[in-house]
């Protein structure tokens, strides 16, 4: 493929892939645009789109190299190529590597040294994925805006004022703006889906377990590492390489090598026929007028292609869904951050201190069962509603942006459809995530839906029935070429 450096960095990881197989491109081609991409628009840590904590361009174009022969060998005697090989992948500085730091954005762990690879890491580069860069987080992974002491503020390429979301916030920043062409996050109350929406790209809450962790918080059944990308099939491809049983994470399981659009159809025809409930709210969440809208448009687009439009009305407030997460998060969480961060809480960011004082304030309130019968209450009332249905639509998130620098402690103003101002205690009500961390054994895929008014765009959930990974992309697949996410 002969083209500019934005035609190579154009191309999904699939096409780049097929590219390769040919001989028209080859993956030190698709690096060398990348690492330009990167040097003519990261910028700086003040005012710049500012998405890595550390590049690595030295060893990358070592592993692009070897990537370009391994190509000419397959094309010569017809071998097997690993998955991603010689495709960039970007990933989560708390996805350590061993021998880089493993900071996660903390005083307290400042100068701290990864003993070994995460299983996601070890997957990517077993499957020849190129990490060429360690994308930004805020503290501890615990807030929805990027930024801190130790890596600057990561602002959105649509608009550098606000955020891409968090935690995985330089992940979805380095995606828009095509300085990788994959990139791996996590989610334990919205961390993968959140970024994905603000920055109009795509990101996988897989079920519990089927994507591994590092012990011992992988056991936080909140919580879950996932794959983002700028398509649907990319999201698969990635998320099937990370995904299966791993000997290190007890709790994973189901086979490795699988993508969970494996089995299914794709196009928009793929949703004749689906009943597919939607719901704008999730209960009372003041949803703004222009995601209401996108939400409301990619449901008649599907309807169009076939699919019967449910209703559906659940009935959570926002309150119950911050109590309820908030006491998970005072068990297990909140407690670990404050072990870790001891002696080091001055230096901590406000959104971190935060965190922890609510956290600890819930337990205070709410005992472990009591907060497993929280938990069990909004896995009822969602089950009940998606009975009869085959996925569920809602907005990823009610506000259409955060500031980039914004801490938020007292709360978020969010204007509802009807052009009434909310006053949300905590700004993570603020986003429709956390509901189905607490409900994890469904799969949720965030796709975008289009662009709100303030430049920032939007994105919708499809939401699953427990461990039904493959209709959630077919969902998504049908959504993306029915072109509803098209800013």
């Amino acid at each position: 493929m002969a083209g500019t450096h934005d035609e190579v960095l154009s191309l999904s990881a699939t096409a780049a892939l097929a590219e390769f197989r040919a001989g028209t491109l080859a993956p030190s081609d698709l690096l060398r645009a990348t690492v330009a991409r990167i040097e003519a628009v990261n910028g700086d840590r003040v005012s710049g789109i500012n998405a890595f904590t550390e590049t690595m361009f030295e060893t990358a174009s070592a592993a692009a190299a070897a990537a370009d022969d391994a190509y000419v060998l397959a094309r010569r005697d017809g071998s097997h190529t690993p998955a991603l090989l010689g495709i960039p992948v970007a990933t989560k500085e708390k996805h350590g590597i061993a021998g880089h730091t493993l900071e996660q954005g903390l005083a307290a762990c400042r100068g701290e040294i990864a003993e070994s690879n995460h299983p996601v890491v070890d997957r990517v580069l077993a499957a020849g994925g190129i990490i060429h860069a360690r994308t930004t987080s805020p503290e501890f992974s615990c807030a929805t805006v990027t930024h801190s002491a130790a890596w600057g503020i990561t602002r959105n390429p649509w608009n550098l004022a606000a955020s891409p979301g968090g935690s995985s916030g330089g992940a979805g920043a380095a995606l828009a703006s095509g300085m990788t062409t994959l990139a791996t996050a996590s989610d334990i109350a919205g961390s993968t889906r959140v970024p994905a929406g603000f920055t109009g790209t795509v990101g996988y809450k897989a079920p519990f377990g089927r994507i591994p962790g590092m012990p011992p918080l992988a056991a936080d059944w909140y919580r879950g590492d996932g794959p983002m990308a700028r398509t649907v099939a990319d999201t698969a491809l990635l998320a099937g390489v990370m995904s299966g049983r791993h000997p290190l994470d007890h709790g994973s399981w189901g086979p490795h090598g699988i993508r969970p659009d494996a089995a299914q159809a794709t196009g928009p025809e793929a949703v004749a026929g689906l009943r597919i409930g939607l719901d704008l709210t999730l209960g009372d969440y003041p949803v703004a007028p222009s995601i209401r809208a996108n939400t409301e448009r990619v449901a008649r687009l599907l309807e169009a292609a076939g699919a019967e439009i449910v209703p559906v009305s659940l009935p959570w407030s926002t309150e119950q869904i911050s109590r309820t997460i908030f006491a998970h998060f005072g068990h297990i969480l909140g407690p670990a951050m404050a072990a870790l961060t001891a002696g080091t809480e001055a230096q901590l960011a406000p959104y971190t201190r935060q965190f922890i004082a609510d956290a600890a304030a819930a337990a205070a309130n709410v005992s472990l069962p009591e907060s497993l019968a929280l938990d069990a209450a909004v896995q009822k009332d969602l089950a009940h509603a998606m009975s009869g249905i085959d996925a569920l639509l809602t907005p990823t998130q009610a506000v259409e942006m955060l500031a980039a620098d914004g801490n938020y402690l007292d709360g978020i103003d969010v204007t509802d459809a009807e052009g009434g101002v909310w006053h949300l205690g905590h700004y993570w009500e603020g986003h429709m995530t956390s509901p189905f961390n607490i409900a994890n054994r469904c799969p949720v895929l965030a796709v975008p839906s289009g662009m709100s008014g303030v430049g920032v765009p939007t994105g919708v959930q499809i939401v699953g029935h427990p461990f039904d990974e493959g209709m959630v992309f077919r969902v998504g697949a049908a959504i993306e070429a029915l072109g509803a996410g098209t800013p």
